[in-house]
């Protein structure tokens, strides 16, 4: 065999190595993309968690007439945090605890108050979301490799967004002269695909890699103990603050209606879509939610017993670092706009995942034929070979 040959079937073989890794791609894509929509797969599934209005102009109940209706059905409920979904179909998640010492997070109905099931610790969307983002892998001590392993894509997906630009010459075009042949055999329909797909999904593929890349530098950064964080120390109610009763336990604490009040004439446009009750006598009440701004959140923490807002953690309160770093987790999922933005990331996720798959399909199909001419021309150099010592003997046999 030749030196030419030689390099040619090592090539060949490292194509094929090559395999696996694009499997892995793709699965990380489609997990992906069925995480962006996975609360609503859970939402169809599982009937506990809808939240159906009754009537056209029957209102939401208030944060403090859900504890009470929560009170009125389990009495020795403790109530410690209520969080409402973007979207006003699902029920509100309720994270309570029993004398037993049981911590269960339960779907209470935001228009009647009742209490509908109890959510289970790990469902599809913890799945779909674990198997995406670190591949089940254990966190043991610190991030796991797994999450290394799949944010490394990142910077595969990232290069591969750049050459792909450079050498699809005027990627623009397609913008307005998109071209899918289907009449023209796989190969061609794949590979026209393939190139349509990425143009339109050029700002998505660079939002993915980018905010990809960022959960990489982040697993760095927690592991060896680098912090960017301008965020203040959890401040604690002063024991000589805490308003007691005749007979010694702590004052009943204010409405949570007063606290979201306080809130919001502090932190303008702010969606409370959130609360935090005390966990003892020395913790503060926090409300948090959403405002002008919809990738990242706002909080405030009021003493409990007076209304004071004691702390805030605002939009003006972060440094331009913090903007960018908080801003990538809700861009990468989707998770900032209610069902419509969910459902363009899906859309996209779809496109990309086929991408992935139609770029697995055109490189294994040119890699099969590649090998299959390799082994063809391997086989006839024998028999060229064999033929030619035969007319070799024959001549020396007539001389």
């Amino acid at each position: 065999m030749s030196k030419k040959s030689r390099s040619k079937l090592w090539f060949l073989v490292h194509s094929w190595l090559a395999l696996p890794i694009w499997f892995f791609v793709l699965i990380v894509c489609v997990t992906g993309t069925l995480a962006v929509v996975s609360q609503e797969i859970v939402w169809l599934a599982n009937p506990q968690m809808r939240a159906s209005q009754p009537s056209d102009d029957a209102p939401l109940l208030s944060y403090d007439q859900i504890i009470a209706a929560i009170k009125k059905a389990e009495p020795n409920t403790l109530v410690e945090a209520i969080s409402r979904p973007d979207e006003s179909h699902f029920a509100l998640d309720v994270d309570v605890s029993y004398p037993d010492g049981r911590s269960v997070t339960v779907y209470v109905n935001p228009y009647s108050g009742v209490i509908q099931g109890t959510a289970p610790p790990f469902n599809f969307k913890a799945f779909t979301r674990a198997l995406h983002g670190w591949w089940l892998v254990p966190f043991t001590n610190g991030y796991s490799w797994g999450w290394y392993l799949v944010s490394f894509l990142s910077l595969p997906l990232l290069a591969s967004l750049v050459t792909g630009l450079v050498v699809y010459k005027r990627f623009w075009k397609g913008f307005f002269r998109p071209t899918l042949r289907i009449r023209h055999g796989a190969r061609i329909f794949w590979g026209d695909f393939h190139r349509l797909s990425g143009i339109w999904s050029i700002w998505f593929i660079a939002v993915i890699s980018v905010t990809s890349t960022w959960f990489l530098i982040q697993a760095f950064m927690f592991d060896n103990q680098i912090s960017i964080s301008t965020a203040p120390v959890t401040a604690v109610v002063a024991r000589e603050s805490v308003s007691l009763t005749a007979d010694g336990s702590p004052a009943p604490m204010i409405s949570l209606e007063t606290a979201i009040r306080q809130a919001k004439e502090r932190i303008p446009g702010l969606d409370d879509s959130f609360v935090s009750l005390p966990a003892n006598a020395y913790s503060y009440l926090s409300v948090g939610g959403r405002s002008w701004y919809p990738l990242m959140f706002q909080t405030a923490d009021i003493n409990p017993y007076t209304g004071d807002i004691a702390a805030t953690r605002l939009l003006s309160d972060r440094s331009g670092l913090e903007w960018v770093t908080e801003s990538m987790r809700p861009l990468h999922t989707g998770d900032f706009g209610g069902i419509w933005i969910k459902l363009i990331w899906f859309f996209f996720g779809l496109i990309l995942s086929m991408m992935v798959l139609s770029g697995l399909l055109i490189w294994t199909k040119r890699t099969a034929l590649a090998t299959a001419n390799a082994l063809r021309r391997s086989n006839k150099r024998p028999r060229s070979q064999a033929a030619a010592a035969t007319r070799r003997e024959t001549t020396e046999a007539s001389q």
